[in-house]
């Protein structure tokens, strides 16, 4: 069964909004290789509604390396109760929030590659309250903000197992947990 990852960057103080401001400067080529890796390993991304948007605006006109090109080829599908049909960005695919559970329980039981999730929040919450998400990967960053997106919320309560780490040169670590069904 196809695992889903949810992979997040987040500040020390635990922000997680704007990471272009922020991040960009702590990339290093071991923290690089890591993501190219790990989006390798996938063949799909799940994204929440907002989280989707912003990406199709982008990542259209990005290309001409191995992640980006990647990114661009598999399949996307954005979470929503009030998008009716995919931004122009190819391989893309809307899951109506209504049948979430249902859609992304079939996703998992395909054939493929992991599904990668960008960025924590309602959605993740809801995929970790079915039992549906199996791993959260937090990119913690060597910078505090002091304010913003908090990278967890009340409704995301729950209990986790630490399974890895791994340090980058450029001080990131990443902390690689699996959620604890009761």
């Amino acid at each position: 069964m196809r695992k889903i990852i949810a992979s997040t960057y987040a500040t020390l103080d635990g922000f997680i909004d704007n990471p272009h401001l922020w991040s960009m400067q702590h990339n290093s080529e071991d923290a690089m290789a890591y993501a190219l890796n790990l989006t390798l390993g996938c063949d799909a991304l799940l994204l929440g509604r907002v989280t989707y948007e912003g990406m199709a605006q982008a990542w259209p006109a990005m290309g001409g390396n191995l992640y980006a090109d990647h990114v661009n080829s598999i399949a996307k599908y954005a979470v929503s109760s009030t998008l009716e049909k995919p931004a122009a960005w190819d391989n893309s695919h809307i899951i109506p929030g209504d049948k979430l559970v249902e859609a992304v329980t079939a996703l998992k039981s395909e054939d493929g590659k992991d599904i990668l999730i960008w960025g924590n929040g309602r959605l993740t919450d809801d995929l970790a309250k079915h039992g549906l998400l199996d791993e959260y990967k937090v990119w913690i960053y060597p910078v505090i903000k002091g304010g913003g997106e908090a990278l967890f919320r009340p409704e995301s309560a729950s209990t986790v197992e630490l399974v890895d780490s791994t340090t980058f040169t450029s001080g990131v670590v990443v902390l690689t947990y699996r959620p604890t069904h009761p």
